[in-house]
């Protein structure tokens, strides 16, 4: 729906003045105007006048300078859902909660609405901050949680020594810790036996055996006292290191998460691991990260992949639990039902969405291949994944790289 006041205005623009003969009717220069997307004029011209990418309403200069983008009031409530790409675009608060368009989270979950303009490859590697919402390429969480764009990883040995934050998470090249096991990130060690202090201490497995320096047997065991000494002072065994927050063995777990700790002969450090771990059902079921491992409850693996009996229920377990409230299934994920209580149902749940499981991201992909390849479920009348949008209408098949049947119909806006 468009406003009364805005109708005249877009089909002016769109059929031209030749065609509508119309007294003071404004004909778009067939050039746009460089340096200014201000007024009424150039707000509703169909030209990205000041080449930002962005065109009339969607540019923020347009809603500060412009009649014709900002809010309209229907003489009478509409009440109606706020989920299509119509309704994204019309400026119109068609559910009544405060937030218009774009500004509303069912638009901006809504792929083909396209509220976020940063979410290709081509788009977020352009340097721009394309939908000008102050963050440009892998900065931008369109990018960086886009379902294909694969410019924003630190993953490959190019990408780890290019000198740039390519996943934007403010760690460079061999800092992050994706590029820690890239050989271009790797210590240059020399090969030969683990049994010396500088062996042990240099950050590499010199011997081949999968383990470095004092997570090696060949250094803890070989007797030498400066070897012993130093690997005490870096091992994560006492109850104070086992709950200080740090990595102190660098192995990549912390506290209670490593074995060292969790496995401590020290009576009164394994009694402690033992009273934070998550993985009875009622550590499992209290909203609470009690091992302090940045994640709670379910979305915990301890809980996830537990074992321990779940209270009140003959033979299950917690892992049993989990599975009733996670949001991993191809029925949670099309139940319309927010199931694990994060706020988001369904595809807006990033454990829907983004799932690594074909029998789940089915649920939330128009393309996703589940036995037919992309361009037959692109083409087959069917709405697949129940979004309500039908092949090329649907944002999964009009901008998946791997579909062919939608080249040039890029669905975005309002149809």
């Amino acid at each position: 729906m468009v406003s009364g006041a805005l109708r005249p205005v877009l089909l002016r623009a769109a059929l031209g003045c030749a065609v509508l003969a119309a007294p003071g009717c404004y004909e778009p220069p067939e050039q746009p105007v460089l340096g200014y997307e201000t007024g009424d004029q150039y707000c509703s011209d169909g030209l990205d006048n000041d080449q930002d990418g962005l065109i009339d309403c969607e540019d923020k200069d347009c809603a500060w300078t412009s009649s014709l983008c900002g809010q309209y009031i229907p003489p009478v409530e509409l009440f109606e859902p706020e989920e299509t790409p119509q309704t994204c675009h019309d400026f119109i608060d068609n559910d009544d909660d405060g937030q218009f368009d774009c500004g509303d989270r069912n638009c901006q979950n809504l792929m083909e609405a396209c509220c976020s303009r940063e979410f290709t490859n081509e788009l977020c590697s352009d340097g721009k901050d394309n939908d000008d919402n102050g963050y440009a390429d892998c900065a931008d969480n369109g990018c960086r949680n886009g379902i294909y764009v694969t410019v924003c990883e630190e993953d490959t040995e190019e990408r780890c020594k290019d000198g740039k934050d390519n996943d934007a998470d403010k760690y460079i090249d061999c800092k992050d810790s994706e590029c820690a096991a890239m050989k271009v990130c790797l210590p240059v060690v020399i090969s030969g036996p683990e049994n010396t202090l500088a062996a042990c201490s240099d950050g590499g497995d010199n011997d081949g055996n999968g383990y470095k320096d004092c997570n090696d047997f060949s250094c803890t065991k070989a007797g030498i006292q400066e070897i012993t000494e130093y690997c005490a002072q870096l091992g994560e065994g006492s109850l104070a290191k086992c709950s200080n927050g740090l990595d102190d063995d660098k192995n990549g777990f912390i506290d209670c998460a490593d074995y060292s700790c969790s496995k401590s002969l020290d009576q009164a450090t394994a009694e402690y691991c033992k009273s934070v771990a998550e993985a009875s059902f009622a550590k499992c079921s209290d909203k609470i990260d009690n091992d302090k491992n940045g994640f709670a409850d379910c979305g915990d693996y301890s809980c996830s992949k537990s074992l321990e009996p779940w209270t009140g229920q003959d033979g299950k377990t917690v892992t049993d639990y989990c599975d009733t409230v996670l949001e991993v299934t191809f029925e949670k994920c099309s139940d319309g039902i927010d199931n694990d209580g994060n706020g988001y149902a369904d595809c807006s749940d990033y454990s829907c969405r983004l799932a690594l499981q074909p029998s789940v991201r089915q649920a939330c992909q128009e393309s996703w291949p589940s036995g037919d390849t992309p361009d037959q479920r692109c083409t087959d009348k069917l709405d697949n994944d129940g979004d309500g949008s039908v092949d090329c209408e649907d944002w999964d098949c009009a901008w998946n790289p791997q579909v062919t049947v939608c080249t040039g119909k890029k669905v975005c806006g309002p149809l």
